[in-house]
């Protein structure tokens, strides 16, 4: 069985195809430059309309659209449509934990990579592949040929998660490395400090990067469904703790719970796309919510 064939089901395919991962990219002020310039030294096709949005410059406005609808379409340009993907997924020694799930969160998080290269490629759009722990490993350029989700699927299934993780270094470097405007899709259970991730957070928004976060949990470190005495142990530290389940469990719940919102939260107020998961959730299903409020925001 080929890497394509374990990660990519058909069912999957004929239920994404049919979305469209471009539907919030759209880089706020590009269209603007363009006209201020204008157009001067750009080869800009127009290619499409899409409903008028707050903050879209009413100079793009189809005028004889509007005539014939009653509503406001702006013009879309080849220049907008276009996106570059990258993949970027943790090789973290975390991501290879699951308790009773029959993936682990690095399996998950290639089977959802794995649409999501797909659904690029489908819509021509290149997509390449970053992999990252204390800092970034691997890079396959992006590309838009059918044979680049082989190549992607190919590489991930050859890689096993081992040692420790600096997402936020990783991501700085990620935001370094980026020469133009990107679509960023980060996998990863962000099982760190929260304030330096936000910190690179920052400076990929500031960039003019769409991002992504797919926050990866598995079933047990958002139930905590254990009994008696537990020892907890930590693959990237190495450090161990015993804790009595029942008396350590609403703690342990709320502070996980709390770990998201604050992710939520940051995300929102930075323009990053949040998406909570865990292994026991069907990732066809989570990923195809997941894209439909994506289209419904357009």
């Amino acid at each position: 069985m080929t890497a394509v064939e374990s990660y990519l089901k058909p069912e999957v395919i004929t239920q994404i195809k049919r979305l469209d991962l471009r539907a919030q990219f759209v880089v706020k002020g590009f269209l603007q430059g363009l006209h201020a310039s204008p157009f001067q030294g750009f080869s800009v096709e127009f290619s499409e309309h899409r409903r008028y949005s707050y903050g879209d410059d009413p100079a793009n406005i189809d005028w004889l659209v509007y005539a014939k609808t009653d509503k406001y379409y702006v013009k879309k340009f080849e220049a907008e449509t276009n996106i570059t993907g990258y993949v970027a997924m943790d090789l973290s020694k975390s991501m290879s934990f699951t308790y009773r799930q029959e993936l682990t969160k690095f399996d998950y998080s290639i089977c959802l990579a794995a649409s999501l290269c797909y659904l690029m490629i489908h819509q021509q759009d290149p997509v390449g592949l970053v992999t990252f722990d204390e800092r970034i490993r691997h890079c396959l350029p992006p590309k838009s040929r059918r044979s680049q989700l082989t190549n992607i699927l190919s590489h991930l299934s050859q890689l096993k998660p081992a040692g420790q993780t600096d997402i936020a270094m990783s991501l700085g470097q990620l935001a370094a490395m980026l020469k133009q405007r990107s679509l960023v899709m980060v996998f990863s259970d962000f099982l760190t400090d929260t304030t330096p991730v936000f910190q690179s957070l920052r400076r990929l928004r500031h960039g003019g990067h769409d991002v992504i976060l797919f926050h990866v949990l598995d079933e047990a470190e958002v139930t905590f469904p254990f009994d008696g005495m537990v020892q907890l142990h930590d693959p990237e530290s190495e450090e161990t703790l015993v804790v009595e389940a029942e008396s350590y469990r609403q703690d342990y719940t709320q502070e996980i719970i709390s770990f998201r919102e604050e992710y939520a939260a940051e995300c929102r107020n930075l323009g990053v796309d949040y998406v909570p998961l865990d292994t026991s959730m069907q990732f066809d299903r989570a990923l195809m919510e997941y894209l439909m409020s994506r289209r419904s925001r357009c």
